[in-house]
């Protein structure tokens, strides 16, 4: 078979171009940890309740002006229920299901995560505006789905 001239050119355009296409895309998911974010962490989810840190469910300080919520979604509730952040505050989420699959969004934010039994999910957010956010399930979960929300104040 004969390749022209302008063919070969086109050729090689077209496949260098694709080869540092696949570099780029295999650096940054690789080397840079650019990658989806997965399930890493598991756990039982008949033992919730008992199982590190979702045994002490809420709001703690770990840091200056820098806190962690762990929260569990459960049939048509939020555990635990309405939580009070100061401004300016950087809070890391760690969420996880009891039963079924959940949405977790905070409204007006970037937050929203797809909360599913057996997997522990954690996403950070820093509250730089005070007022009320609604936490909402934005999955659908059974017949209690629409009532699914709490709120967070932040002070």
């Amino acid at each position: 078979m004969h390749l022209y001239k302008y063919e070969k050119i086109w050729l090689l355009l077209g496949g260098g171009t694709l080869i540092i296409f696949l570099l780029v895309v295999g650096i940054n998911a690789f080397a840079m940890g650019m990658t989806p974010p997965s399930h890493h962490e598991t756990i039982d989810p008949n033992k919730v309740d008992q199982t590190a840190p979702f045994n002490e469910q809420g709001l703690k300080q770990v840091g200056d002006n820098e806190y962690e919520l762990v929260m569990v979604a459960q049939a048509f509730a939020f555990s635990p229920g309405n939580i009070e952040i100061p401004k300016g505050a950087t809070v890391h989420f760690i969420v996880t299901s009891k039963d079924v699959v959940h949405g977790f969004q905070i409204a007006g934010t970037n937050v929203n995560m797809m909360v599913t039994p057996g997997h522990i999910n954690r996403i950070t957010h820093t509250f730089k505006e005070t007022g009320s956010f609604l936490v909402l399930c934005n999955e659908y979960c059974g017949v209690g789905h629409q009532a699914m929300s709490t709120t967070i104040e932040v002070m």
